[in-house]
């Protein structure tokens, strides 16, 4: 009984272990496919749109509703790989995905 107890509390661990967060899961994978890291649309929305809100509403505007006008990637890209689906999460996912992009890159509260 202590055996398989203790079995299953390893595995509720490793599974815990393994999730993967809504931005990891949605954005991460895809963005791999790319040649331009996903960093490099972070700083593309920093030089276009400069504060956090401005740029976390427009990316949420892009994601919700992509279109080549809303697109920040070069045309090449664009024609290489087309554009962006639309998206199936909530709004609330989308929120959430882009809030741990913006903690992942933000480097304002790293530079002392």
């Amino acid at each position: 009984m202590v055996r398989a107890i203790f079995l299953l509390i390893i595995c509720f661990c490793f599974l815990d272990a393994n999730k993967k967060t809504v931005y990891e899961r949605n954005c991460v994978e895809c963005h791999r496919k790319i040649p331009v890291t996903i960093d490099k649309y972070f700083y593309r929305y920093l030089l276009e749109y400069s504060s956090e809100e401005d740029v976390k509403e427009s990316m949420f505007n892009f994601i919700k509703n992509p279109t080549k006008d809303k697109s920040l990637m070069s045309e090449s890209l664009i024609k290489r790989f087309g554009l962006k689906k639309k998206t199936i999460l909530k709004d609330e996912e989308i929120k959430e995905a882009i809030d741990i992009y913006w903690e992942e890159y933000n480097l304002f509260d790293k530079l002392k």
